[in-house]
């Protein structure tokens, strides 16, 4: 694959493989018999527990992560397919907040009063999800695994409730900036971040490690499709080494305007904007055309903390593969589906681990307890525990070459703050056999 700079057009092709596991016959975990006393907690019958979660499905931000819910749902329905968790399904409920904050006080406030949910889970959005953070709180609702890299869901002494799940920005950009140091140490480095906790943590990361290389940071505020003035900055900075903390449909307004001024920098993007396969069809739209796939991302670095849709021998896109052809519904495999699986997985973990008769508060001392045990697609392991709700660990550098990506570096950890990056250690396990986790009670 040529280098992004000569590299302008090409055939975006999306890989995929069907690989067929065999799935056992057993279920998560059957409940003792006999065992029909009342519901512990909202949402939970003797035969099922309702969970819910907000999601743009139509607006802005719909393509890529309205994807996400379909593939928490595919895994949900073939773990119940297979027996449930301790001989109750798992009825997911979820609901279109078009990415507003104020629409997602209204659909939460549905699903846990009128639908009376049993946790959230997954719900998506850094200004959206921050809307409904007290209430959830407020009223001992399980608000687990936020989709979104905020260090706002890891205040467990203020918000208990509340657990994230992907790296936060801090620590991907901690592992970025590391990377540019040891690897781009003559660099002049611009940042590229969108205006709110997501550049600004991405950000405080990133300096950590290069802030004598910083040249110029430019901010845009989501909305605004004008990033002429960002870019021409950037350029104007002498920065020939750019790291975008932006979602996808920044992506490609950078490339496309990068594109128009003739400015050709070292592209590192955070994971949250890097999708090819998305960033292709959103380069296409915006261009009305005259850019038809993701080559412009050619040779552009970015990082990765769940096998994908390209890893086509792994065997959790294997798996993934499988629940998606079962249980899907009827489209294409995608990153943002697998996303939605990896959470759903956690989600089967933890509530395995509550317990055969699950309570909020035992959900919540389940994940304290043992969260940072649970072994799953994630690349690096959980830091869940009574003082940390932070989720996963840490990312892999990787560079862009097509629809695929060439590992950079090992799996690196991390923490907050001054932790140290360290290389995570073994070789990442495969899935159980029947795809379905076994962990035992807490308790």
């Amino acid at each position: 694959m040529s280098e992004r700079s000569k590299r302008r057009q090409g055939y975006l092709g999306v890989l995929a493989a069907v690989v067929v596991l065999v799935a056992a016959s057993c279920g998560a975990g059957g409940r003792p018999e006999g065992d029909q006393g009342q519901a512990p907690s909202p949402g939970v019958t003797a035969e099922s527990v309702k969970v819910g979660g907000h999601f743009p499905l139509t607006g802005v931000a719909a393509p890529g992560y309205s994807e996400i819910p379909t593939g928490a749902k595919a895994y949900f329905d073939y773990v119940n397919a297979n027996g449930g968790v301790n001989g109750r399904t798992i009825d997911y409920v979820f609901k279109d907040d078009a990415y507003n904050p104020t629409n997602t006080s209204q659909v939460v406030n549905e699903l846990v009063l009128q639908d009376e949910v049993f946790a959230m889970v997954g719900g998506l959005g850094t200004a959206t999800h921050s809307a409904v953070l007290d209430s959830l709180n407020s009223q001992g609702v399980p608000d687990l695994f936020v989709s979104s890299g905020s260090l706002l869901w890891d205040q467990p002494q203020k918000n208990r409730q509340t657990f994230g799940w992907q790296p936060d920005y801090e620590v991907e950009g901690k592992i970025i900036g590391q990377y540019v140091q040891q690897n781009f140490p003559g660099a002049k480095v611009g940042l590229f971040a969108q205006d709110d906790d997501f550049g600004e943590d991405g950000e405080k990361g990133v300096r950590t490690y290069i802030d004598k290389q910083i040249v110029a940071v430019e901010r845009y505020v989501p909305g605004n499709t004008d990033v002429a003035p960002q870019i021409s900055a950037l350029q104007a900075s002498g920065a020939d080494l750019v790291i975008g903390f932006n979602v996808p449909s920044y992506t490609a307004l950078s490339q496309l305007t990068s594109l128009r001024l003739n400015y050709d920098p070292q592209w590192i993007y955070s994971n949250v904007g890097s999708d090819p396969a998305l960033v292709g069809s959103l380069l296409s739209q915006f261009s009305k055309g005259q850019v038809n796939d993701a080559s412009l991302l050619d040779s552009a670095i970015t990082t990765e903390y769940l096998p994908g849709v390209d890893e086509v021998d792994n065997p959790w896109t294997r798996l993934w593969q499988q629940v998606w052809e079962a249980h899907g519904d009827g489209a294409g495999l995608t990153n943002f589906r697998i996303y939605g699986m990896s959470q759903a997985y956690t989600f089967v973990q933890a509530l395995q681990a509550a317990g055969p008769e699950p309570t909020r508060e035992g959900m919540v001392q389940a994940l304290e307890k043992v969260g940072g045990q649970f072994a799953g697609p994630g690349m690096a392991p959980f830091r869940y525990s009574a003082e940390s709700h932070a989720g996963i660990a840490g990312v892999k550098v990787v560079r862009l070459r097509g629809v695929t990506a060439e590992d950079l570096t090992p799996v690196l950890v991390t923490d907050n703050g001054d932790a140290p990056i360290t290389e995570k250690p073994g070789e990442h396990a495969p899935p159980p056999p029947n795809g379905i986790p076994q962990v035992p009670p807490a308790g």
